[in-house]
């Protein structure tokens, strides 16, 4: 009887032993999940994927209603082009200046040659003093004038392109707007960005999207992360870049196993979580650990798997 005990006793210790070899970590998958958000608002008038579905990057996923945003696009397009139309044509306003003093060079030109020839003529005694007063005089006279019209067409040319700067200011505002909404335009058609399993969908075609609303939730599954948690005792063996043996329940009795690598353990520890089981059940803190494992289509979501070092 005595024997029998202790053969019972081996055999328990020797299991136990196994067991505890078996592996070192266990944990849960886990995917790289991404929330698509609407960021405009409007109704959804197509809805292109369901649950379960693999979507690749780049498709349109959903269409949301982009009328209003359209027309008022469009009446910002008119108000820019009516403050346009306000804009003074400076060279046609101010050309009559502009002619008046075409018009004056011209008379000084001659008045100046005149009154030459005149002064010439009074040294010969062939013109009178009077002669040059008078020319003299026509000629102040034209260059008076001349100056009053380019005084004159001076300051209408700068309240002019004051005017025009004004409008002008008033129209950059408007710019921005267009490109406001030409952006909101372009969100309304809603563009996967990675390739993923859609996990849920949160909208139905017809439903008001609203900015930040979620519309769908997907992750890629073309490898998956293990959430792995490993005892103080195990961290001189965990190294970023190491590959490690992943174990998940397969077909039958025999575990499948999968080449996992190391991308991230935790700098602190933690109390293990209820739902893990480490290689030494007396472990109160623990280190978590993210392994990347490449998915064959086996592995899913919170399965559950063993690590061994």
């Amino acid at each position: 009887m005595k024997n029998k005990i202790w053969i019972l006793a081996l055999f328990i210790l020797s299991a136990c032993a196994s067991k505890k070899l078996a592996y070192d970590a266990s944990g849960t998958f886990e995917g790289d999940e991404i929330i698509v958000s609407s960021e405009v608002s409007g109704q959804i008038l197509a809805l292109n994927f369901e649950e379960g579905e693999e979507l690749p990057a780049g498709k349109i996923a959903l269409v949301i209603d982009s009328t209003q945003t359209w027309l008022k696009k469009k009446q910002v397009e008119a108000q820019i082009k009516a403050a346009g139309y306000r804009i003074p044509d400076i060279k046609s306003q101010t050309g009559q200046y502009a002619s008046q003093i075409a018009v004056l060079d011209t008379r000084i030109d001659y008045l100046t040659k005149e009154r030459q020839r005149i002064n010439n003529m009074l040294k010969d005694d062939a013109a009178t003093p009077k002669q040059l007063d008078d020319i003299t005089q026509q000629l102040e006279e034209a260059r008076r004038q001349r100056t009053v019209y380019s005084s004159q067409k001076m300051a209408q040319s700068s309240a002019l392109h004051t005017q025009s700067a004004s409008i002008r200011a008033d129209i950059k505002p408007l710019f921005v707007q267009i490109e406001q909404l030409s952006d909101q335009l372009n969100k309304t058609t809603i563009v996967n960005p990675e390739k993923g399993i859609v996990l849920t969908r949160y909208v139905n075609k017809y439903e008001i999207a609203q900015p930040g609303k979620p519309l769908y939730k997907i992750a890629n599954m073309d490898t998956i992360i293990l959430r792995a948690y490993f005892t103080g005792d195990h961290l001189y063996g965990l190294k970023t870049g190491k590959e490690v043996s992943v174990m998940v329940e397969g077909n039958s009795d025999k575990k499948k196993t999968y080449i996992g690598t190391i991308e991230w353990i935790s700098s602190e520890a933690e109390f293990t979580p209820k739902t893990i089981q480490t290689a030494d059940e007396r472990a109160n803190l623990v280190y978590a650990v993210k392994i990347r494992v490449p998915n064959d289509g086996h592995l899913k979501l919170g399965m559950y798997a063993d690590v061994k070092l």
